[in-house]
């Protein structure tokens, strides 16, 4: 029996390896331990502790990489930035407040507090530039917007939860997220001051961090990892699938979904109502569509009580997978063909009884007879 070269197959087989977001499978994997042998008692105490000093660790980390220029540059370019920031900060959260208004038999009031909190999150920073770069956009303005919304997000996201989700009533317990002075504590303590900490050692930290992108890498998606599971192990103590059948969780991923395209939608029809050119209409999508789980998952925890985490954040683990599958899809689509270049070699190929045309030596008749060829022989696009 012949056995197929392994020219055919593995080039088929490392390319669909190559499309595969690991990072992704190795959420589903923790969500799959938790499940199994989720942490109890003395060791979800631990795990706990140890995710809450992970999110102080990861919101240090990314004060300490992003450039303050970077992020105020972006008041620059506001017809850009303003429409995408509107767009996250605004037309995002009225589009949460509007699923909120869904009866209780239709999505549950703790998976409404989950999308809510899904639509002030701040947009993301990699996925969106690698995104907007795939497409050919504005790569540096995506970076700008992306950073400027993160570090708005860590002010306006704690507040507008806290905001809408307590005026609602839609929160996961009495007085959960209700403003106090303690839990405002909370969030300065984890969450803004390590920000602002890591923004003041910057100038001498930053250049060892970018050195060394392979450990910050493994510690920003280790910190993620170490939330999720001790997230859902406190969902599965709880019994979070036990409150989210099948049905529900299919309706709440279409939910996700319709949100997705909603404002894929928005960001592309303002983007072309104000005119803006087509690079920066491709950052507007990305930028403006995308939401964060970096920041998602670490803000939860210091939110929400630890046994409502796991079912809150799941509509936004549902939207981060939809967001990259569609989101990727449309870069590869956006790509611009390549122009085809024209020789003199097509030219003469394409014509081929065609005689050479002695050259004049008056310099009258060759610029006129150079604006009729212009006329008559260019493409439209490179006709001045």
């Amino acid at each position: 029996m012949p056995h197929p070269s392994p020219g055919t197959t593995d080039p088929v087989l490392r390319g669909l390896l190559r499309r595969v977001d690991w990072y992704i499978v190795a959420l589903f994997c923790v969500i799959g331990l938790a499940a199994v042998a989720p942490a109890d008692g003395a060791a979800a105490e631990g795990v706990s502790l140890t995710a809450r000093l992970a999110v102080g660790l990861l919101f240090f980390l990314y004060g300490a990489r992003l450039s303050p220029r970077a992020a105020l540059d972006g008041v620059r370019h506001w017809r850009l930035h303003l429409p995408v920031l509107a767009l996250t900060f605004l037309a995002f959260p009225a589009a949460g407040l509007a699923v909120g208004l869904l009866p209780d038999t239709v999505l549950s009031p703790e998976l409404a507090t989950g999308v809510l909190f899904l639509t002030v999150l701040p947009s993301t920073v990699q996925s969106a530039i690698a995104f907007t770069s795939m497409a050919r956009g504005n790569v540096a303005a995506a970076i700008c917007s992306a950073s400027f919304s993160t570090v708005l997000g860590v002010v306006l996201t704690p507040l507008l939860a806290v905001t809408l989700i307590s005026r609602t009533g839609s929160g996961p317990g009495p007085g959960a997220l209700a403003i106090t002075p303690a839990r405002i504590g909370d969030i300065a303590l984890q969450l803004l001051l390590p920000f602002l900490a890591g923004q003041a050692l910057r100038r001498w930290i930053a250049d060892w961090l970018s050195r060394h992108r392979a450990l910050t890498t493994l510690c920003d998606r280790g910190s993620i990892l170490l939330v999720v599971y001790s997230a859902f192990s406190h969902g599965m103590t709880t019994g979070i699938w036990h409150r989210v059948p099948p049905p529900r969780l299919l309706l709440l991923a279409a939910i996700c979904l319709a949100l997705l395209g909603l404002v894929l939608f928005l960001a592309d029809g303002t983007a072309r109502l104000i005119r803006l050119p087509r690079t920066d209409r491709v950052t507007a999508v990305f930028c403006g569509s995308n939401k964060s789980l970096a920041s998602g998952l670490p803000m939860a925890t210091v939110l929400f009580p630890p046994d409502r985490i796991g079912i809150t954040v799941l509509p936004l683990m549902l939207y981060h997978t939809l967001q990259l599958v569609l989101c990727a899809y449309l870069a590869r689509r956006w790509q611009p063909a390549p122009p085809a270049a024209t020789t003199p070699e097509t030219i003469t190929s394409a014509n081929p009884t065609t005689t050479p045309i002695t050259t004049v030596t008056n310099k009258t008749d060759d610029a006129s007879s150079g604006k009729r060829s212009g006329r008559r022989g260019l493409a439209p696009s490179d006709r001045p």
